[in-house]
């Protein structure tokens, strides 16, 4: 029997309920009545502060978002998805995000194949290939070196790039340009490389697919 919609959960519904009766407190009240809030409604992980106490919420709130998770078999879900089963049921395959973040020796084994192996054998591949395009070993067709960087993708494969480009400029190599193009419209790429020699200019088309 299939599950019911989210939005015809027990849980959901009482969350709905829930909302109604804080909607209209205020977070000055919240701090006055619970003066111990802001050192008990956060979460720390992985070098990352999450401080939610400065919202709208309560701990009955909390145990609200628990049982909706526990009535969609959250925890069951997260371990399908570690498991490697095939969770993707529009394509259908597993959804191995996980297997990117696993360190090396780490396993995850899908129709005997260990994906966390590969994954790094694909890192290691990108780090070599990255660190002869920034030394000036890899070279392009007219034997210049690359000088120019531009990134083509769509939706996820431009903000990503961009993401880890603005997170990781500091590092980067300071006398190389990075352009990134989103757009399927030409005059995006004609703007990103009008100032570009073609010969120091390396194109990165990034996709899912």
């Amino acid at each position: 029997m299939p599950s019911p919609p989210l939005r015809e959960r027990p849980s959901w519904k009482a969350l709905e309920a829930h909302r109604d009766d804080i909607a209209s407190r205020h977070l000055r009240d919240l701090f006055a009545e619970d003066q111990q809030r802001g050192g008990r409604l956060n979460a720390e992980g992985a070098g990352l502060y999450l401080d939610y106490s400065k919202n709208r919420i309560t701990d009955e709130t909390m145990e609200l978002l628990i049982a909706l998770a526990r009535e969609c078999d959250l925890e069951g879900r997260r371990d399908a998805m570690f498991r490697g089963d095939k969770i993707n049921v529009s394509e259908p395959r597993s959804v191995l995000h996980v297997a990117l973040r696993m360190p090396r020796d780490s396993s995850l084994v899908v129709d005997g194949v260990d994906i966390v192996a590969e994954v790094h054998a694909v890192l290691d591949r990108m780090a070599d290939f990255a660190t002869t395009v920034r030394t000036g070993a890899w070279r392009g067709y007219t034997g210049e070196s690359i000088r120019n960087v531009v990134n083509v993708g769509i939706g996820g494969s431009d903000l990503g790039p961009v993401m880890a480009y603005e997170a990781l400029r500091h590092y980067s190599a300071r006398d190389m340009t990075f352009r990134f193009v989103s757009n399927v419209d030409a005059t995006d790429l004609v703007e990103a490389t009008r100032d570009l020699d073609p010969a120091e200019t390396l194109f990165v088309i990034c996709s899912k697919t």
